[in-house]
Order: structure tokens, then C-alpha cells, then sequence
């Protein structure tokens, strides 16, 4: 299965195992550190791979 692009509050929520409204002040945390480097977000949703990048821990 392809992976998707975006992720949304309810996916970050689920991943994350917290409430929506942590998954939101999660988000919304991604979303400013990447408008700060003048990329174009979607409230409410959150790249996929930056999340990973961010939050996600390598087993290495």
C-alpha cells in the first residue's frame, strides 16, 4: 500500500497514541517550523515525511 503524502490530526493522534487535541498541538507545532522555512502547509495535516523525521525514532 502506498504511503500518503499528508497525514491528519486523527493519523498523527493514532500513530502517537494521544488525544486529537494533542495530535492538533502537534500538528500545528510542525506546521510553523515548516512555514518558517517558506514551505506552503495545510492546516490541519502534516507531510508525512517531516513528521517521521521529526517525531519517529530509527531503531539503528
Amino acid at each position: 500500500m502506498m504511503e500518503k503524502n499528508f497525514m491528519t490530526v486523527d493519523d498523527v493522534a493514532e500513530e502517537l497514541s494521544v488525544s486529537k487535541s494533542k495530535a492538533y498541538k502537534i500538528v500545528r507545532q510542525l506546521n510553523k517550523e515548516l512555514e518558517e522555512k517558506d514551505i506552503i502547509t495545510v492546516a490541519g495535516r502534516v507531510c508525512t515525511s517531516y513528521f517521521r523525521k521529526k517525531v519517529m525514532y530509527s531503531g539503528d
